[in-house]
Parts: C-alpha cells; sequence; structure tokens
C-alpha cells in the first residue's frame, strides 16, 4: 500500500503545482471588450455653438482619453501580460512591441518673410506652407536589439501539467500457421480494450516526472495461454534531471523573468507615447493660437490699409493726392487680403489637424463643422533661469523613461545570456524510474491439461489486479545517467560568443544614449535662451515699428510724407507683429522640447500616468 499511497501523493502534488484553478477554466475562451471607437463624453461638454473651446489642460485630457496612438499602446500592455501568461507555462515569449508614433508636426507657426515692397507674406509665399499636415509622424523604434533574435539556449520544460488518457476497444484476427495449435485453430481471434491515463509536468529545476496508470484487459482464443481473459495494470512514475545543461531556476524561469521584465518595459513605452502625445498636443496648441492671433494681425492690417485708401481717395478728389497714391493703396488692400486669405487658411488647417488627433472619431459629419477655439494665452515670464548643465543631465538620467526601458532590455539579454551558457554545457541527466505491475484473469479452459495448477494469486479480477499494484508484487525499478557530449560544440560556443558580443554592443549603445540625452538637453537649453532673445528682441521691434507708423501717419496728414512710406512702414509692422507673434510660439515649444529632454513634461503638465492608462481624465 505505501507505493500506491506514494503515486497518488505524486499526483496530487503535480496536480497542486498546476494551479489551474478548474478544467472550465483553462479553456475559456477569454472575453475582451471591443475596442473603444467613440469619443469621450468630455467632448461633448467643450462645444458651444458650434465651436470646440479649449484650454491646453483640456486639450491634454481630450488627447489622453481619445487619442488613438495611446488606444493602440494600451492594448500592448495586456498583450506583455499575456507573455508573462505564455511564459510561465514553459512557451517561449512572443515579444512586446517596442515603438512609439510622434504626433503630426502641423502647419507650424506664423512664417513671415518680407515681399518686394516691404510688406510681410505669409509662409515664405503665396501658399500656404503645408508641411506634416497629412498623418502622424514617423514611427520610433525604441528597441536597442532591433530584429537580431537571441539564442534560445536550453528548451524550458513545460510547467503546466498536461493530462492524457487514452480508452480504445480492438479486436483482432490473426491467421495461424503453427504445428503447436489444434488443426482446428485457424487463427487467434482477440478483444483488446485498453484504459491509460498520465500526468506529466516540468520543474524550476529542468526536472519533468510522468505519473500514468495504464490498465489492459484481453480475451484471446489462445490455448497456450495459462489465463484467458486476462487484465493486467500498472502504476509507473518516470522522472529525470538534468545536472549540467538546462539545470537551475537560473535557466528555466528565464523567460518568466524576461516577460515581466517586458511588461515593465511596455509600461515605460506607454509612458514614452503618453509624453509624446502631450508634446504633440502643446506644439499643436500653441501653434494654433499663434496662427488664430496672425489672423487678427492680418485683419487689423487689412483694416489700417483700407482706412488709408478711403483716405487718399478723399484726399484725390480734394487735389491734394496724386491718383497714383490711390492706386499704390489699393494694391496694397488687395496683397492684405490675400495674406489675410492665406492665413486664415493655416490656422483652419491647423484646427482640423488639431481637432483629429483629439478624437477618435474624426469623421463624424458634426465634427467636421466644429472649429478648435483656444481659450489661453502665450505667456512668458520675465525671467526664467536654467538649472546647470550637470544638474539637468542628473535630471535626465533619472527621469527619462527610455533610459530606464533601455536598461531593462540589457539585463532581459543578461538573463538570456545564461541560457547560452548553459548551452554550452555537456548533457548529463539523471533518471529515475518506478512501476507496479500487475496480471490476473480466469483458468483458460482451452489450454491443453485443464489440471495443470494456477497461482491463487494471479487467479481473479480487475480487483485482484489493483491489490498487486498497491502491495509492489512485481515491481520494477531502476536509476541511472545519462550522459551526451558534443566534442567540438561549435554551434553552442557561436551563440554564447554572439550573444556576449551584442551584448556588448548595447552597453555601447546605452552610452550613446547617455551623449544624445546631453546634446538634446544642450540643444534644448539653447534653443530656449535664444527663444527668449528673439521673443524680446521682437516685442522691442514691434513697439518701435507702432511709433514709426502712427509718426508717418500724422506727417502724412500734414503733407510731410507720402502715401508710399506709410505702406511701407505698415507692411513692416504687420511683420514685426508677426514675428512676435511666431517668436512667443518658438519660445514656449523650446521650453517644452526641454522639458521633454529633461522627462518632466507630464509633472510639468500635471498628467498622472495611471489616469492616462485608464483613458479617464480627472475633469
Amino acid at each position: 500500500m505505501r507505493i500506491f499511497a506514494f503515486l497518488l501523493l505524486a499526483c496530487s502534488a503535480l496536480a497542486a503545482q498546476a494551479n489551474w484553478g478548474t478544467i472550465a477554466q483553462g479553456y475559456r475562451k477569454p472575453a475582451l471588450p471591443a475596442p473603444r471607437l467613440a469619443n469621450s463624453k468630455r467632448l461633448e461638454g467643450l462645444v458651444r455653438d458650434g465651436k470646440l473651446y479649449l484650454s491646453l489642460e483640456d486639450a491634454i485630457a481630450l488627447a489622453l482619453e481619445n487619442n488613438l496612438d495611446l488606444e493602440l499602446q494600451r492594448y500592448d500592455l495586456a498583450i506583455a501580460d499575456t507573455d508573462i501568461l505564455r511564459a510561465k507555462a514553459g512557451a517561449f515569449p512572443r515579444g512586446v512591441a517596442l515603438s512609439i508614433h510622434e504626433g503630426p508636426a502641423g502647419v507650424g507657426a506664423p512664417s513671415v518673410s518680407t515681399s518686394i515692397s516691404g510688406t510681410a507674406t505669409l509662409g515664405g509665399g503665396d501658399t500656404p506652407a503645408l508641411n506634416g499636415v497629412v498623418g502622424n509622424g514617423t514611427e520610433t523604434d525604441l528597441s536597442i536589439f532591433g530584429s537580431i533574435p537571441l539564442a534560445t539556449g536550453p528548451a524550458v520544460p513545460q510547467f503546466d501539467p498536461t493530462l492524457t488518457a487514452t480508452f480504445a476497444w480492438n479486436h483482432t484476427s490473426d491467421p495461424q500457421n503453427s504445428i503447436f495449435l489444434p488443426a482446428g485453430l485457424r487463427s487467434l481471434n482477440g478483444d483488446t480494450t485498453v484504459g491509460n491515463v498520465a500526468l506529466e509536468k516540468g520543474f524550476v529545476t529542468g526536472a519533468k516526472a510522468t505519473v500514468g496508470w495504464d490498465n489492459l484487459h484481453q480475451d484471446i482464443n489462445n490455448p497456450l495461454l495459462t489465463y484467458n481473459p486476462s487484465t493486467a495494470s500498472d502504476i509507473y512514475l518516470n522522472f529525470s534531471q538534468p545536472v549540467l545543461r538546462g539545470f537551475g531556476p537560473a535557466v528555466n524561469n528565464r523567460y518568466v523573468r524576461i516577460t515581466k521584465n517586458n511588461r515593465k518595459v511596455s509600461d515605460l513605452v506607454f509612458e514614452q507615447q503618453v509624453i509624446s502625445t502631450v508634446d504633440a498636443v502643446v506644439r499643436l496648441y500653441w501653434d494654433l493660437v499663434s496662427l488664430n492671433r496672425d489672423v487678427a494681425v492680418r485683419d487689423d492690417a487689412l483694416a489700417a490699409a483700407e482706412r488709408l485708401l478711403a483716405d487718399n481717395k478723399a484726399a484725390n478728389e480734394e487735389g491734394t493726392r496724386a491718383p497714383i497714391d490711390v492706386t499704390r493703396a489699393e494694391a496694397e488692400v488687395a496683397r492684405r487680403r490675400r495674406d489675410l486669405d492665406v492665413s486664415k487658411t493655416l490656422a483652419r488647417q491647423q484646427s482640423e489637424i488639431f481637432k483629429d488627433y483629439l478624437t477618435r472619431s474624426g469623421f463624424e459629419s458634426r465634427l467636421s463643422e466644429i472649429t478648435v477655439m483656444p481659450t489661453d494665452t502665450v505667456k512668458i515670464p520675465p525671467s526664467e533661469p536654467l538649472p546647470s548643465m550637470q544638474e539637468m543631465l542628473a535630471a535626465a538620467l533619472r527621469n527619462r523613461p527610455e533610459l530606464a526601458q533601455i536598461r531593462l532590455q540589457l539585463e532581459n539579454a543578461g538573463i538570456s545570456l545564461k541560457g547560452s551558457r548553459s548551452a554550452l554545457l555537456p548533457e548529463l541527466d539523471l533518471v529515475a524510474s518506478a512501476r507496479n505491475n500487475a496480471l490476473t484473469g480466469d483458468a483458460n479452459l482451452l489450454a491443453n491439461g485443464a489440471g495443470i495448477p494456477r497461482d491463487p494469486l494471479l487467479l481473479g479480477g480487475y480487483g485482484g489486479a489493483l491489490g498487486q499494484v498497491a502491495d509492489r508484487n512485481f515491481p520494477d525499478y531502476g536509476v541511472g545517467v545519462q550522459l551526451s557530449i558534443p566534442l567540438a560544440n561549435r554551434a553552442a560556443r557561436a551563440d554564447l560568443a554572439r550573444d556576449q558580443l551584442q551584448l556588448r554592443q548595447q552597453e555601447i549603445r546605452i552610452r550613446q544614449l547617455e551623449k544624445q540625452i546631453k546634446l538634446e538637453i544642450t540643444n534644448a537649453a539653447l534653443a530656449v535662451e535664444q527663444g527668449r532673445a528673439s521673443y524680446e528682441a521682437a516685442v522691442r521691434e514691434r513697439i518701435l515699428q507702432q511709433q514709426t507708423v502712427d509718426a508717418e501717419i500724422e506727417k502724412l496728414k500734414v503733407g510731410a510724407s507720402t502715401s508710399y512710406l506709410v505702406i511701407q512702414y505698415q507692411g513692416d509692422l504687420a511683420q514685426a507683429q508677426s514675428a512676435e507673434i511666431s517668436a512667443q510660439s518658438d519660445y514656449i515649444k523650446a521650453r517644452t522640447a526641454l522639458d521633454r529632454a529633461l522627462g518632466n513634461l507630464l509633472a510639468v503638465n500635471h498628467v498622472s500616468l495611471a489616469d492616462a492608462i485608464r483613458g479617464e481624465m480627472p475633469r
């Protein structure tokens, strides 16, 4: 009974290791919700009179709730969880996504150049600047290994227990050609019934164990058999444990550790997508603010040109102005009306790009008629001293999520390397087996010499067979070792050398990334300094140009100036006003770029990563 109890205990232990829950749970189809393709309710509350009124905070919240790039990344988090489940079963992981999408470039801030007459034109000419207005930006691959796969090392045992069962019935008719059988016996006819069950499981040490129970019942018209019909039964345990190659949790649990790291990597990749999205929203928002302000500047410039035209016409009728002054004023009105149309077109294009980026269903007819109206204004602080370069670099190395995920990728490479090192070892396995056999049956009435004595232990039915198994009447057992030594072992040596070389390459690439981050911070800090200087210069220029225009108009009223000069100075003022707007946008975008380079863009804009993962931002 002891061996029988032991085998039952072994089966129970294997089943407990499975952590199945229920058998039905293991075969139930996962219930996945349909993708969220409708816009969040927040959108409805921000639309009034056919216009979408947005503060920057509202715009960021809408993007985090509705942007489809983020919605795609949320699925990647769940996909990473499935890889952990797969690795815990002993299967090879399928990998996680390591790419993000940068937001669209948009139209950009107002671009100002000077025409031949000295007046301002938009976009460097008559055609709007259409850079990056279609679709999202390029996809950024964050993998430091690219498409080169790592060596797998020894195969990992299947940690999920596998239950196999066989039940079969078979009839055979075998023609005989033997002098030992009665002359009338043409064939041996038999009915065979088989019922087997086995449970197999692997362990993190590399061991594999199989517990089985085999049963066989036969009824054959063979006179040479002592017992017929007969029943055979046995319970067995087979066990193997690698001692060198494939030994230990560090090798056999490596995929579980890698997939758990990959789950952290997916979190960091999602954070980078959130950063990219927030960065795009900030850029698009302030560019739209700038373009709308530029429309107002162009509208004011057109109104000023129309007033000058009216004055020139009145003065011409009085005989104090030449007809050429009226012609020049009319040409200037036409030019400024063209500039206003171009400015409105750019603002409308920027609004459409922005609206598309903030919504899931941008093709709805109702949304297509809505114009985005930003409510925040650019506010540049009087002074904004930057930390030292050492402080900014330390903050970036501490906060940048791509550095953290690259370190995890490097850690995964080291974990995978344990498998490559293990594959270099010879195969030495410890094997053991134990089996209890049993045979029972009825006395064969067809046998010659029916008076031959029968063993009482073997007479009986299935219950007697189970008793023999439990009492270990016919045991088999043994232990041994299996050794396999590849004499050259070149493939394993090549895999290990390649993995080590790739690991060294990635260590160098981390240093490259650190240098790149330092350069990004330097360039962003210089852009902030330059942006502030350009803005302050643009403000001074706009003030001086306004004073010049006012003075020239007063001189024109007393006949001390010409219409041509007033037109020229008014064009210079419009150019200065657009340059100030553009400088404001450039400065705030440079500051945003610096925040992104330092890794604190989300903190500056009060974005919670947990809220972004849920896709539901607080009101």
